[in-house]
């Protein structure tokens, strides 16, 4: 289920405030706040087949019942899922969340996998503890 934009917008803003706040996912037509209030922005841009990969592991996931969406799994979205928004991710939507968070470059960083993930925020952490 999704939220009206009034009440997205005002959780935005309740948790951009917090002292520590990770925010997930592709929002960034509507999270701008979160870019500006962040410490660092990872861009996760893993390979589009891995992409795909989860789409369909998702959907069969869902279909089964063993995880929940917030929107009727079909054919249809699988297909769009795919073909339509993975493809598009790649074509438009990278270059507009980098030129988005262009402005936020010197805190931007983009990942390709979960392990550089985990070693950028280890070397956050591990840098922040040097400064303390």
């Amino acid at each position: 289920m999704r939220y009206p934009q009034e009440v997205r917008d005002s959780k935005l803003n309740e948790i951009v405030h917090r002292e520590s706040w990770i925010i997930e996912g592709v929002h960034h037509k509507w999270g701008q706040d979160s870019f500006r209030e962040a410490d660092v922005i990872c861009i996760i841009c893993p390979n589009k087949y891995q992409r795909d990969f989860r789409v369909v592991k998702r959907f069969i996931r869902t279909r089964l019942g063993m995880e929940s969406s917030n929107y009727k799994q079909t054919l249809k979205n699988l297909y769009q899922m795919l073909f339509v928004w993975n493809r598009a991710f790649d074509q438009e939507n990278l270059k507009v969340i980098m030129k988005i968070t262009e402005q936020y470059a010197e805190k931007r960083v983009l990942l390709r996998n979960n392990n550089q993930i985990v070693e950028h925020i280890e070397n956050l952490v591990q840098s922040e503890r040097g400064v303390l």
